[in-house]
């Protein structure tokens, strides 16, 4: 993969923050911007820091002081930020509202469907939701749990002198990025730099200066991805869509598909197979509970998807026309940002929301998003989580961390958050 190895950044994260002024105001200085601004993307330790929930309970909708014409809002509020998820005619995502702004050109477009608007939207969503049917995605279930038992015989390798083993880089790091080469129809021998693509392009501490040219070598890389799939079409989600939809989808389009599917995928369910571990080793009693049936994982992994709310802040809405949501007016190219993590401990969802507890019965949450950019790999992904945490559990029954929870060093600054080791033993 040539250099994309190495300069796969931040480009998804800047497009949150990155706008500039007509006189340049460069927010790759992020050390200059107000803490407000930034403290939607910040956490202590596993929690979002209380100034959120502050925000929250006081204007479920706030302003933000970002030097900018436009007013750029930050949404809190579970309720409030459906209500803008929701309305796919009032906000856009397109691509095209960055054109001319933090130095985005129109040739830097990178596809998919996270900024893409209907009918755009609409057509691309209707090629890949049929891949990710619970019948599609039946296929890939006994190879997730083969890769599943894969890592578990390599941790239990490396730690069976009684060494410390990473759960990052060991299991919640290979695990998704095997299932998304099985996904894709890829190559095996890159999934090496799957597992350098996403992390550093989520991270706004990452070099900030490439970030269009990096994604413009990812899109590259699939787009010759996309040329063999073309000629000689495989069993994978690429040529699935080349067999069944051929020309009538280009190849810039399936390459920006298989690289929305990549940011979207693998990241995010790496993070949380580290941060649900992490959670379940510091009580012994949730640890456990995970042998105890389908039923009880189930519960475990939503209220794990809910409390973790990896994915900090969604992609970013600009206000079509004049509206008003939860009572603040919302006037045409406003841009407004929400805070998925925020939303997901709403006290109205109900008492103790900071808190996470796996009896509880709360309404959906809101980690894969909501509305027609709803998460499209989200099943995917509950594969992925049910597979893997009862199995660690099964394998490791006395893991147990081997770091001070205080000592453990969390991403500082990211759209997706994660944790950058997680070091255990594993006979207790």
């Amino acid at each position: 993969m040539t250099t994309l190895r190495s300069r796969i950044i931040a480009w998804a994260g800047r497009m949150y923050l990155a706008r500039t002024q007509k006189k340049g105001f460069d927010l790759s200085r992020m050390s200059f911007l107000p803490e407000s601004v930034l403290m939607p993307l910040r956490r202590d330790g596993l929690n979002p820091v209380g100034d959120l929930a502050a925000v929250r309970e006081r204007e479920p909708i706030s302003k933000l002081p970002v030097p900018i014409a436009a007013n750029v809002w930050l949404v809190t509020g579970y309720d409030e930020i459906k209500a803008v998820l929701g309305k796919a005619n009032a906000f856009s995502s397109d691509f095209t509202n960055l054109v001319g702004k933090a130095g985005a050109g129109a040739e830097q477009n990178p596809g998919g469907l996270g900024f893409a608007d209907p009918p755009v939207h609409t057509r691309l969503r209707r090629l890949l939701t049929p891949e990710f049917t619970m019948r599609r995605l039946g296929r890939l279930t006994p190879r997730i749990h083969e890769i599943v038992e894969e890592r578990l015989d390599a941790m239990e390798q490396a730690g069976k002198n009684g060494d410390p083993v990473d759960i990052v880089h060991s299991f919640a790091l290979p695990i998704p990025s095997l299932v998304i080469c099985e996904l894709l129809g890829v190559p095996y021998e890159d999934r090496a730099d799957f597992e350098r693509l996403s992390a550093a392009r989520f991270d706004l501490f990452s070099g900030a200066n490439a970030s269009f040219g990096a994604i413009s070598e990812s899109l590259s890389y699939f787009r010759d991805i996309v040329k063999k799939q073309r000629e000689n079409p495989g069993d994978g989600l690429l040529g699935m869509i080349v067999k069944e939809h051929g020309d009538s989808v280009s190849d810039e389009e399936l390459a920006g598909l298989a690289d929305g599917v990549l940011t979207g995928g693998f990241e995010t369910t790496a993070s949380m197979l580290a941060l649900g571990a992490l959670v379940l080793l510091q009580d012994p009693k949730h640890f456990a509970a995970l042998n105890d049936g389908d039923d009880v994982v189930d519960r475990y992994v939503e209220e794990l998807l809910r409390y973790l709310t990896v994915v900090q802040v969604a992609f970013p809405r600009f206000a079509r026309e004049d509206l008003e949501i939860g009572g603040v007016q919302i006037a045409s190219g406003d841009v407004v940002l929400c805070s998925l993590s925020g939303a997901d401990r709403d006290g109205k969802l109900g008492p103790d929301m900071e808190q996470f507890d796996p009896s509880r019965n709360v309404p959906s949450h809101l980690a894969f998003g909501y509305g027609i950019h709803r998460c499209v790999g989200a099943e995917l992904a509950r594969m992925e989580l049910r597979a893997a945490y009862p199995a660690l559990v099964r394998r490791f029954p006395h893991m147990r961390l081997a770091a001070k929870p205080e000592d453990l060093e969390f991403r500082k600054l990211s759209i997706v958050y994660g944790i950058e080791s997680l070091p255990v033993r594993l006979d207790g």
